[in-house]
C-alpha cells in the first residue's frame, strides 16, 4: 500500500520547539530530567493545541470555512488556540464551553472574550453530548445564519491533530528516552506520539477522565489516524494511561500540585499550570519515588500557563 500523502498545514507555532535539561528539577525529583518546551509554540497561540490547529485550520480553509466551532472546558487551552488562530486567519468562532459563566472571566477565558469568540454554555451532563448532538446542532444554526462552518473535535483530537504530534516526536527522535510523561486531557497528543517515532516508552497523565476511559479514547484516535494515513505513521512505542494524579476534577488541583507547580517556578523559572501540566508533572514525580520510571525522562511541556491566573488564592492557600 503505497503512503497517503501528508495533509497540509499552516505554519502557525514557532518549531522546533527547544528541548532542554531541567539540572536543578533533576537533583530534587532523582532522575536526568529533560523538558520539550511545547510551551514556547507561540504567544496566544502557545501549548500544544497549535500544532493539532496548523492541519486542522488547514483543511477547514480547503473546505471554504469562515466559522470554526469547538468546544472544552471554561479553561480550555486549546478553544483558546483556536480562537486565536481562527482570528489570524479571518475567520470567526464559536466555542462551546462546560460549565457555568462566571462574573468575572480569568485566564484562557478572559482572552476567549477578548477575542470576540462567540461563546455558548452547557452543564456537565449536556457536555456528553458534545460529539454529536450538541457541536451538530451549533454547526446547523451557523448554517442557518449564512456561515460555512468547520467543526474541530475536543482538544483537536481527530486523526490531523495526532499526526502533528507523530511529527512532532520527530522532533526528538532519533534521541530515546527512558520514559515520556505528557498530560493527558483528550487524547490526540498521547495518540500522536504513540504513532510517531519510538522516542521511549510513553506515560500519558490523566487530568479528568480515568485511565480506562483514556485508554480507549486514545486507541481510537490511533486506529483513526493509521486508517487515515496508511502505515506510515505505525510507531512502536509502548504507552499506559495512569489516573491517580487528576485531583477533584477537571482544573481543580489539589496541595501537592500546586506544591510540585511552585517547585519547578522556583527551581527552573518553569510555569506548569494546575489543569494539565502541573498534574503531569507531578505524577512523573511520584512515579519515579514509586519506582516505575527512572533513569533519563523527557517531560513533554504542552503549555498552559494562562491557566494560572485568576487563580492566586489557591496559590496563597497552598
Amino acid at each position: 500500500m503505497p503512503p497517503i500523502p501528508t495533509p497540509n498545514a499552516i505554519p502557525l507555532a514557532r518549531l522546533p520547539t527547544p528541548l532542554e535539561q531541567l539540572p536543578r528539577l533533576s537533583r530534587c525529583i532523582g532522575v536526568d530530567l529533560w523538558i520539550k518546551r511545547d510551551d514556547l509554540t507561540g504567544l496566544g497561540e502557545h501549548g500544544n493545541k497549535v500544532r493539532k490547529l496548523e492541519r486542522i485550520a488547514a483543511d477547514a480553509l480547503a473546505a471554504g470555512a469562515d466559522l470554526l466551532i469547538t468546544c472544552g472546558g471554561i479553561q480550555s487551552n486549546h478553544c483558546r488556540a483556536t480562537a486565536v488562530v481562527a482570528r489570524r486567519l479571518g475567520l470567526d468562532v464559536h466555542l462551546l464551553l462546560r460549565g457555568e459563566r462566571p462574573a468575572v472571566p480569568e485566564g484562557n477565558l478572559l482572552l476567549d472574550t477578548l477575542l470576540g469568540a462567540q461563546i455558548s454554555w452547557c452543564d456537565a451532563d449536556a457536555y456528553r453530548h458534545r460529539r454529536g448532538a450538541l457541536l451538530a446542532a451549533l454547526a446547523d444554526e451557523a448554517q442557518a445564519r449564512g456561515y460555512t462552518p468547520y467543526v474541530i473535535p475536543e482538544g483537536g483530537s481527530n486523526a490531523l491533530g495526532a499526526l502533528a504530534y507523530a511529527d512532532a516526536a520527530a522532533e526528538v527522535a532519533p534521541d530515546r528516552f527512558d520514559a515520556v510523561v505528557v498530560a493527558v486531557g483528550s487524547g490526540g497528543t498521547l495518540a500522536g506520539l504513540v504513532v510517531g517515532p519510538d522516542i521511549g516508552p510513553l506515560h500519558g497523565v490523566a487530568v479528568c477522565d480515568d485511565a480506562a476511559y483514556f485508554t480507549a479514547r486514545v486507541q481510537g484516535i490511533v486506529d483513526e489516524t493509521n486508517l487515515a494515513f496508511g502505515r506510515r505513521y505505525s510507531g512502536a512505542s509502548s504507552w499506559v494511561v495512569h489516573d491517580a494524579w487528576r485531583g477533584p476534577a477537571y482544573g481543580v488541583a489539589d496541595p501537592p500540585t500546586w506544591s510540585i507547580i511552585r517547585r519547578a517556578a522556583r527551581l527552573e523559572g518553569l510555569l506548569l499550570d494546575p489543569v494539565y501540566t502541573g498534574k503531569a508533572m507531578l505524577g512523573l514525580s511520584e512515579l519515579v519515588a514509586n519506582g516505575t520510571i527512572g533513569g533519563r525522562v523527557l517531560f513533554w511541556h504542552t503549555g498552559g500557563a494562562f491557566g494560572l491566573f485568576g487563580r492566586g488564592h489557591e496559590v496563597s492557600a497552598s
